[in-house]
């Protein structure tokens, strides 16, 4: 995907090219530039979009990748740290912080997010129906209650970019629409780049973009 004329790029990606031992490549020579508002990463069930993610995140470890990353003008190579800082994953699959509550775990995460707002965190707590549950350890909590801690924070951050994985699994129709409110806020600002793993569409969000799976050159 490219950017329109005079956009800036949040996330540059140039010539990055990744495979898993003995599989076909997912990403062969790949270059894009995304910037502000929502962009659609889409591929059918299995095709590696939640592999992509944790590419671009930087949380592959031990499965190297050749090519450029380049977040909020720094690359990826050069200062791995200070790249994952600008961004943020919503990571279901890590049992990290099961053991602090969603209030404890925005609190741990907006340490170093200056940019961090509040009174949006706030404002998803409640939207998402999270109140009742938010000083609940995440152990505690159903999956989708575990999401929507996530999603709370990472709608709420000031992080450049925010990668979200198949936002609605677990959600009900209310928190569904909220996130689909939360998401439409994020295009509207112009400030933060946020890339959405979907099998079906966006059709509720205002998109900048789509990425399609497999990549092409």
């Amino acid at each position: 995907m490219s950017l329109a004329p005079h956009s800036p790029a949040i996330l540059d990606i140039h010539q990055l090219h990744f495979a898993h031992a003995g599989e076909p490549a997912l990403a062969a020579g790949w270059s894009a530039r995304i910037g502000p508002g929502v962009t659609l990463l889409q591929g059918d069930t299995g095709s590696g979009k939640s592999t992509l993610l944790r590419l671009l995140a930087g949380q592959l470890p031990g499965t190297p990748a050749t090519g450029q990353r380049t977040l909020g003008g720094v690359d990826f190579d050069a200062d791995p740290a200070a790249y994952r800082r600008q961004l943020f994953l919503c990571d279901l699959a890590t049992n990290a912080f099961d053991q602090m509550s969603g209030r404890e775990c925005a609190a741990a995460w907006s340490a170093d997010d200056p940019g961090f707002r509040a009174d949006e965190w706030q404002a998803l707590v409640e939207g998402f129906s999270l109140a009742e549950h938010i000083d609940k350890k995440l152990f505690m909590l159903s999956t989708g209650s575990r999401r929507k801690v996530w999603l709370a924070y990472a709608l709420a951050s000031g992080r450049p970019l925010v990668l979200l994985d198949e936002p609605t699994g677990g959600l009900d129709a209310p928190s569904t629409r909220c996130l689909w409110a939360a998401l439409t806020r994020v295009a509207a600002s112009g400030q933060r780049a946020v890339v959405v793993a979907r099998t079906e569409g966006l059709d509720q969000v205002p998109l900048v973009g789509t990425i399609t799976l497999p990549l092409a050159t």
